[in-house]
């Protein structure tokens, strides 16, 4: 990794960055000159909750991108936000559970953040996880397990503030906010940022979106076309979790940010091995063991392998799952909706095809989400 730090560079990469959010397309996010921020987003995508106290802005999110690929944000330089989080596996990383900078087996996978500015809840199973600025404190500073292992007091502030790249980047982004001898350079301020980049990760172009949305017949296959009308059929149900713009129930909007938030068990086990007992970890509520967020599953062709473990390695395999009603017979805690259905051959075929329709490539290729520390 390189951190060129010239000063004409350094001005053609903020132009350059200001230039990359000009509006090229409906369904793009864009910025005005003036460093508003503008959702430019298709019918049927409504504009995001953002908190008061951190308005996107053009120069937050590209401060952002450049913190969540910085490796010294590790405790040893080996790990950044994108190394859990890879632009081209829809911000995941292909493993079943995580892994952090120092090596430490985490117990769940790390979930996508593309739309993540819509979801009402952070993580598999935390109720109390809903704001992006907070979350970014857990991988950042956790110890169960580590992730990049920073400590409060450590050296990480004083290697940004050294830094003539992240000097620039950090006045742009906060400047008008403090007064001019004051720190920009706050953890206060690096969560922001980092929020205000994943907020603008949004997807909404794949081939399911231009079918719908612009009206394009041949952007999906027949056999989407009949994987959708069987994804969305009352007695598979799969849209009762999966619903929504986002494919799922757990999305929250400018207009309806308070929206109660649904956590569910699938009978993926029975009893659920600890520590991945669901919310009853912190509800400690009987009901609630082995209940867990519904994901997104918008690019979830490319976020392999599934559920919250990572135990299921295609979708083929998770719509057999659901299939069977679940694993292990009878779960007390399964949700109702999980009552098994019959699946032939040519079903699975189809809702694959209609899933994989909801890949969008151009999220997993776009230069305003990509490392901008690579030449």
């Amino acid at each position: 990794m390189s951190y060129p730090c010239s000063s004409a560079f350094i001005g053609g990469r903020i132009a350059f960055a200001l230039l990359l959010f000009a509006p090229a397309s409906r369904w793009a996010v864009a910025a005005e000159p003036d460093n508003t921020w503008q959702w430019n987003l298709p019918k049927g995508f409504p504009k995001p909750y953002v908190p008061a106290d951190n308005p996107m802005s053009a120069a937050k999110v590209e401060l952002g991108r450049y913190l969540f690929y910085d490796t010294r944000m590790s405790v040893n330089g080996k790990a950044s936000c994108a190394t859990c989080h890879k632009q081209e596996l829809a911000f995941t990383d292909g493993r079943g559970v995580g892994v952090g900078a120092t090596g430490e087996s985490h117990s769940r996978g790390a979930m996508s953040l593309v739309n993540v500015v819509w979801s009402a809840s952070l993580t598999w199973s935390n109720p109390e996880m809903k704001s992006l600025e907070k979350q970014a404190l857990v991988p950042m500073f956790g110890d169960h397990p580590v992730e990049l292992g920073l400590r409060e007091g450590d050296g990480f502030l004083p290697v940004l503030r050294s830094d003539p790249q992240y000097r620039v980047l950090f006045e742009h982004a906060f400047g008008s906010d403090h007064s001019a001898d004051a720190d920009r350079f706050t953890i206060v301020n690096v969560t922001k940022a980092l929020a205000s980049f994943e907020r603008s990760i949004v997807s909404a172009r794949s081939p399911y979106d231009r079918y719908h949305y612009d009206r394009d017949d041949s952007a999906v296959s027949d056999s989407a076309k009949r994987g959708e009308v069987l994804f969305f059929n009352q007695h598979m149900s799969c849209f009762r979790c999966h619903g929504g713009f986002n494919f799922t129930d757990s999305t929250v909007s400018e207009r309806n940010p308070g929206r109660p938030i649904e956590f569910r068990n699938t009978g993926l086990y029975n009893p659920y091995p600890a520590p991945n007992v669901g919310i009853y970890e912190f509800t400690k509520a009987p009901a609630d063991v082995g209940k867990f967020k519904a994901p997104t599953l918008r690019n979830i062709a490319l976020t392999a392998p599934y559920m919250h473990d990572g135990s299921i390695p295609t979708l083929e395999g998770v719509l057999d799952h659901y299939a069977a009603g679940g694993r292990n017979g009878h779960n007390p805690n399964k949700d109702p909706l999980i009552g098994g259905f019959a699946l032939s051959p040519q079903d699975r075929d189809d809702l694959v095809a209609f899933l994989k329709s909801l890949t969008d490539d151009i999220v997993v290729h776009d230069p305003r989400f990509a490392n901008p520390w690579t030449k």
